[in-house]
């Protein structure tokens, strides 16, 4: 995993006289970048252009522009570079902060998003109040430390889509009764808890994560635990990378490659065959392009008796994006209107063409994306979307 410290100080402004600055002044302008984009042939400014510009002086061309809402933080061109250069770790994030400062107007969706993050603490503009409600369905123990407040091994970062969206707070049940099964020490924020804001920070809206990263930082002062799980990618990228920046020093872990890590503790309770699910996994672009855990999911699937696990043809770093990263997940309506094709129907295309009948996932984005996708699509009979811990509970018995 990498580290993202160095960066903490970085900006457009003293890009030039920092290490990772001098990188980007290596570019050697082969068009990866663009190619690699899964919104490049549309980008009026992919990576390769912004940094000719930036050499130039003319930054300004790309900043009075909306382009870079095409950039869905996949980290594709990142991997791909010849030169190494920290494209959406830093360019680009520092990029899409100028372009924010000057949109004329920002998508409906993607305002209201941004908006209910502000205002509720979460993108989806349920009650701060109800962020604990779920907890009630578990039917296992699940201690939230406002009401206990001893201290915890584990705390449990659950996030948004998990507290309030319906699928989002399946996996949550799931995931608790995998925590209990393998009698580990943990215990949540509940309402204390606000979104991790990694995807503002991606799509440009610096303020608003750093307002959410400060509220964070204060809860966590007030309970005393030794690491976090998280079940968001995002948020794992948040608290691994950039939480750190503000003096945040806990080590972070997300559920699937925690799971994948504790396998021989957690291996001895899938006793129920799987024996007619054909899976195939679905890579995260943060799970997998940013951190490297390519094989951790499937070490879990694998683990499962019965099941079938089968690829699809773009798998592990060459993996297609479902659309949800930096700000996509609210742009979908606004990319119709360019006329893009919708990312993740593109990736329910390959997945059914696989032979499977499950798509596994380990983003709590994707499950809302795919299932949309495959209803869209008239997939519905067809194959089924389900997070990794929905399938390891199921082989539980749960």
């Amino acid at each position: 995993m990498e580290s993202d410290m160095n960066l903490c100080e970085v900006s457009l402004k003293n890009l030039f006289d920092t290490e990772e600055g001098k990188r980007v002044l290596s570019c050697i302008q082969c068009g990866v970048c663009r190619g690699t984009c899964p919104h490049g042939f549309a980008m009026q400014y992919p990576p390769r252009k912004i940094i000719g510009l930036l050499k130039a002086g003319m930054i300004e061309k790309v900043i009075s522009s909306p382009d870079m809402l095409l950039c869905i933080s996949c980290y594709s061109c990142k991997n791909k570079c010849p030169r190494k250069i920290q494209l959406t770790n830093m360019l680009l994030p520092l990029v899409k902060e100028k372009v924010f400062e000057n949109l004329g107007e920002v998508p409906p969706e993607l305002q209201k998003a941004l908006e209910n993050t502000f205002r509720y603490g979460n993108p989806l503009g349920e009650s701060p109040k109800k962020r604990q409600e779920w907890v009630k369905e578990a039917g296992v123990p699940i201690r939230i430390l406002s009401q206990d407040k001893s201290p915890a091994d584990i705390l449990w970062w659950v996030e948004c889509y998990s507290s309030y969206h319906p699928r989002g707070i399946e996996t949550a049940i799931a995931t608790a009764k995998i925590l209990n099964a393998m009698k580990l020490d943990f215990a949540i924020l509940g309402n204390e808890e606000v979104c991790a804001g990694e995807c503002a920070r991606l799509v440009g809206e610096t303020g608003l994560f750093d307002t959410m990263r400060e509220k964070n930082l204060k809860t966590f002062k007030k309970y005393t635990f030794n690491r976090i799980v998280t079940s968001g990618v995002h948020a794992y990228d948040a608290l691994a990378f950039k939480y750190p920046c503000s003096g945040f020093h806990y080590p972070v872990e997300q559920i699937t490659p925690f799971l994948a890590h504790h396998i021989q503790l957690l291996k001895p309770l899938l006793k129920k065959r799987l024996d007619d699910y054909v899976v195939t996994y679905h890579d995260s672009c943060v799970l997998g392009r940013h951190n490297g855990f390519y094989e951790e999911p499937r070490t879990l699937l694998s683990a499962i008796p019965g099941l079938k696990l089968v690829e699809m043809a773009h798998n592990r770093e060459n993996g297609l994006c479902c659309g949800g990263g930096g700000g996509g997940m609210w742009l979908d309506t606004y990319y119709k209107m360019m006329g893009l094709e919708r990312l993740s129907e593109k990736r329910v295309k390959e997945a059914v063409a696989s032979g499977a009948d499950v798509i596994a996932v380990s983003c709590h984005y994707e499950i809302p994306r795919f299932e949309d996708a495959i209803k869209v699509m008239g997939y519905d009979q067809r194959i089924i979307v389900r997070d990794v811990v929905e399938l390891l509970t199921e082989s539980m018995g749960g």
